[in-house]
């Protein structure tokens, strides 16, 4: 079984919300809410590769510094098997807006089960409700 490795970044604001997505159509699991994040590119580091990502989708720039690793998940998918690491980041630079046609979404942390999300995101939510 092939091994994925994606990283996934919990955007926090200064409400204590958290940043979630909406996988659009035409995507594997489609219409499921996840983590902003994506696939690492070969050579790249867990952390360019979130920065990147972020500014790809988000359009906001992030410094390393601001990144803080809080868990990871490690989920067996039908075809392969996803390895991701959750980052936390409080602070960056520009505004967030949906740059993939995905929507977006500002939620408390007790309330991300409301929303569907994939089985490898689900483990995911009792960390962030026990870090806010």
């Amino acid at each position: 079984m092939n091994l994925l490795l994606v990283v996934a970044c919990a955007l926090i604001d200064v409400d204590g919300r958290v940043l979630i997505a909406r996988r659009p159509e035409g995507k594997a699991l489609a219409g499921l809410w996840e983590f902003p994040g994506g696939k690492l590119e070969p050579g790249e580091r867990p952390e360019d590769s979130l920065i990147r990502e972020l500014n790809e989708e988000l359009g906001i720039d992030i410094n390393p510094a601001c990144l803080a690793p809080l868990t990871f998940a490690s989920y067996a998918y039908e075809d392969f098997h996803l390895l991701m690491p959750l980052y936390v980041c409080r602070r960056w630079s520009g505004t967030v807006e949906a740059r993939e046609g995905q929507a977006l979404k500002w939620v408390r942390p007790a309330r991300l089960r409301d929303y569907p999300m994939p089985p490898a995101d689900e483990p995911l939510i009792p960390h962030l409700i026990d870090l806010l």
